[in-house]
């Protein structure tokens, strides 16, 4: 039964298997064709591998459907045997583990991007990860174990998708030597996103060895309090003797997990390159080793965006909520949402984040119009423009839906009520969907005037959260701030309600504050008097408007005189970076007003909607061709690479900025008339042959052309012999390779000595994620690619000789 493995986990230590496709390649298996098609064709050979890794000591045993989703299933044609393979799978672990042995049903990344970063929608995701589930579930097994996700809105996908079944759910992601993951997503937005969505086990696998999934573990522990899992590389993989071996040994591995132990490692298992004799090493240390005890609740309330994450309630600095996407009282903004435009979210999003606020309110009410549609494409646009997380901000149930599917992370919703029915139709989403909960201090007999009846309202939520599985962490109470020239005592009795929700409930506060002052002159330092006292009061978040000086003049200063700047840090560093901008300005035209600026600045920020309105003007100024391109846009795509080399852009906003470039340059292709000079250079592209994965291959195809490159891209699972014939055909000046498997990384060493060989000029350029650049030196590549901008560069050096 599912609880048999959680009840079995509060007792001890839990250890899970090595890699399988490290096993079958031992027990002789050849690259080509699906692996998770072997437990129809050879299942006394996968067989084989689970029962090598329980005789090692494995308490768990993960089924052989890595990629057995209908996405996956595809590329072999197998789709319409999904439910068959996943059954099969879960019997031949079963098998092999008898009855004292747990099976997980592995289920790996579906190899497709959602939305707006790919075209896969969130509600497709779901589905791909449910029907594997439940085919898992059906051949028995005890847990679903979620590995090697790279994108945080598909991990969200897969644990909604796999908790549907009713097993436990553990989830892992893959993270680099910067602790992100390719789309940028640190350990702790993982986490507490992972958790609020209720993740029996979460953490890290792949990627990194045993040191660096260490590190991402122990990022992860200090904000939440989920039991964690580790299944690193045994190393990063090294050539020798022609094949790939991953370097570490058992016995050093073994020689590090009394430090996972310490983080809380509850869970140990090995990814790619570990063998039985490792699980075997590792194993006894870590049944020797006791697992440190994790606290129940981290006693706080944690938000997180794809690159972003704030901590709030439970002794932490107060944070600002910025309430300016609001279409409320401002008509050009309620005009742009009618029209299905994001400028002015997008402006609104960077510009609050630059004035340090800590999470972005997105309200898109406009009379008349699909608020589930508008809520969509906003957090869509704040999502690109900002690391910061959401709250959605809407009393229509469809509406917060729609912004839940579409958002990164984890968001805050607001608002729920005790009104009974915000209490059944928006608290459940919430619980779905694994957000935070803003609960305002009203029911259905309105807004309570005393200070007892508010915390009344919002002790019966909390009961009412609690019941339904949400934690007291995740609700956050509004105890409403009215407005006092109507109610002079009012003020008074919020602040009240705040002390009294604080000290008896022990939950997170927050306030709209410049309610209080409507009708009075002289709003702003009311507003801010107000704030202070409220922050006193034990306030943990307030909704204000970040780039009023005012307002966070107050907020910065109550926090140093309430003892939440430590040493005074952020209140000093504000008015030094006050004074900076004071200074006086350098007499030079700015380069945000100027046109050729304005091209470059959309370029930078990903302003699709208007560049190719900005092209036109400046076709309509006499601007050439050739200048907008080589003087405009082109570097404001290299300025795109530099803020991604240095961490400050990731993924999502490059292929922004590369799907804008392509928009200008659909314009532009029709003004050349012969003027457009020839392309930089010639680049084929292919997976390798036996390999189904080319995200990083699209990506960089993408890139190329929009630095002017011609790009032959064969796609996936490509022969030597056609990448060989393609090659000499298209006369082409770099030929680049991408292998994500083990099995698979040797087709490159066959395709360059191939070129060698036949002496093909064309040079070389490897990568993926199980290539160094010792092995593409050792397969004498002329370059490895890394990420996909430093391939971008690498390339153009290649071509230039």
């Amino acid at each position: 039964m599912p609880q048999d493995f959680l009840t079995e986990l509060s007792r001890r230590p839990i250890v899970f298997d090595g890699a399988t496709g490290t096993m079958l390649q031992r027990f002789g298996l050849k690259p080509g064709g699906c692996p998770d098609e072997l437990v129809l064709k050879e299942p006394e050979l996968v067989k084989r591998v689970h029962r090598a890794y329980i005789e090692a000591g494995s308490d768990c045993v993960s089924t052989n459907t890595f990629g057995a989703n209908a996405e996956k299933l595809k590329e072999y044609g197998l789709e319409r045997r999904l439910r068959e393979i996943n059954v099969a799978a879960a019997r031949v672990a079963r098998e092999a583990a008898g009855d004292v042995r747990f099976v997980a049903g592995d289920i790996g990344p579906t190899g497709r991007f959602i939305e707006p970063v790919g075209d896969m929608t969130f509600d497709a995701a779901v589905d791909v990860f449910r029907e594997q589930a439940e085919a898992l579930k059906e051949g028995g097994a005890d847990l679903v174990i979620i590995e090697t996700m790279m994108d945080i809105k598909e991990m969200r996908a897969a644990i909604i998708g796999a908790s549907s079944t009713g097993l436990p759910v553990a989830a892992t992601m893959t993270f680099d030597e910067t602790l992100r993951t390719v789309l940028g997503t640190p350990p702790e937005s993982f986490a507490i996103m992972a958790s609020s969505l209720g993740a029996d086990v979460i953490g890290a696998n792949c990627s990194l060895g045993i040191e660096g999934i260490y590190k991402a573990l122990l990022a992860m522990s200090r904000v939440v309090s989920t039991p964690l899992i580790a299944q690193p590389n045994a190393g990063l993989p090294v050539l020798k003797d022609g094949v790939t071996v991953f370097p570490a040994s058992p016995d050093e591995m073994a020689a590090y997990v009394p430090r996972l132990a310490e983080a809380g490692v509850c869970v140990l298992g090995g990814c790619c390159g570990t063998t039985p004799e490792h699980i075997a090493a590792m194993g006894a240390a870590f049944k020797r080793a006791r697992p440190a005890r994790r606290r129940r609740s981290p006693g706080f309330t944690g938000l997180s965006g794809r690159t972003g994450v704030t901590l709030f309630g439970g002794g932490f600095t107060p944070i600002v909520i910025g309430e300016r996407i609001n279409p409320t009282g401002r008509k050009a903004l309620a005009q742009e949402i009618k029209e299905g435009k994001t400028a002015g979210i997008r402006n609104e999003a960077r510009a609050q984040t630059e004035a340090l606020a800590h999470c972005l309110d997105v309200n898109v009410g406009v009379p008349g119009m699909d608020e589930t549609i508008a809520m969509r494409r906003a957090v869509f646009a704040v999502n690109e423009n900002s690391a910061l997380p959401i709250v959605i901000d809407s009393s229509n149930p469809a509406a917060i839906e729609a912004g839940l599917k579409a958002v990164d992370g984890k968001p805050l919703v607001n608002s729920i009520s005790g009104e009974e029915k915000k209490l059944t139709k928006i608290m459940p989403l919430a619980k779905q969907y694994g957000a935070a909960l803003l609960a305002l201090t009203l029911d259905d007999n309105g807004i309570p005037e005393t200070a007892e009846a508010r915390f009344k309202v919002a002790e019966t939520i909390l009961n009412r959260a609690v019941a339904i599985g949400i934690r007291k962490e995740d609700l956050v109470i509004d105890c409403l701030a009215m407005t006092v020239s109507a109610m002079p005592g009012s003020a008074l009795e919020t602040l009240k309600a705040i002390r009294m929700v604080k000290e008896r409930l022990g939950l997170s506060t927050v306030l709209g504050v410049s309610n209080i002052s409507f009708g009075l002159p002289g709003r702003e330092v009311i507003n801010a008097a107000f704030l202070t006292m409220a922050i006193e009061a034990g306030l943990d978040a307030a909704i204000i408007n970040p780039m009023n000086k005012t307002m966070m003049d107050a907020y910065h200063a109550s926090c140093v005189l309430m003892n939440k700047d430590v040493r005074a840090e952020r209140y000093i560093k504000r008015h030094q970076d006050s004074a900076a901008q004071a200074e006086p300005a350098r007499p030079v035209a700015s380069e945000a007003i100027t046109l050729e600026g304005r091209l470059r600045k959309a370029i930078i920020e990903g302003g699709e909607e208007r560049i190719v309105g900005l092209v036109e003007e400046a076709l309509n100024a006499g601007f050439d061709p050739m200048k907008i391109s080589n003087e405009c846009l082109i570097p404001g795509l290299e300025e795109v690479g530099r803020l991604f080399s240095s961490n400050r852009y990731y993924l999502p906003q490059v292929m922004l900025s590369a799907d804008t470039m392509k928009r200008a340059f659909g314009r532009l292709k029709g003004e050349f008339k012969g003027k457009k000079g020839k392309p930089h250079g010639k680049v084929l592209l292919a997976t390798v042959e036996g390999d189904i994965h080319d995200i990083g291959k699209n990506i960089v195809a993408t890139l190329l052309e929009n630095h002017g490159f011609e790009v032959i891209d064969l796609g996936k699972n490509v022969t030597a012999e056609r990448i060989i014939e393609e090659a000499v055909k298209n006369k082409v000046d770099v030929v680049g390779l991408s292998a994500l498997m083990t099995t698979t990384v040797m087709e490159m060493d066959k395709v360059i000595r191939l070129l060698k060989e036949r002496g093909i000029k064309a040079t070389t350029i490897v990568g993926g994620a199980v290539v160094t650049k010792e092995f593409s030196e050792k397969i004498g590549a002329d370059e490895f690619g890394g990420d996909a901008m430093s391939a971008i560069e690498k390339i153009k050096r290649l071509v230039k000789g």
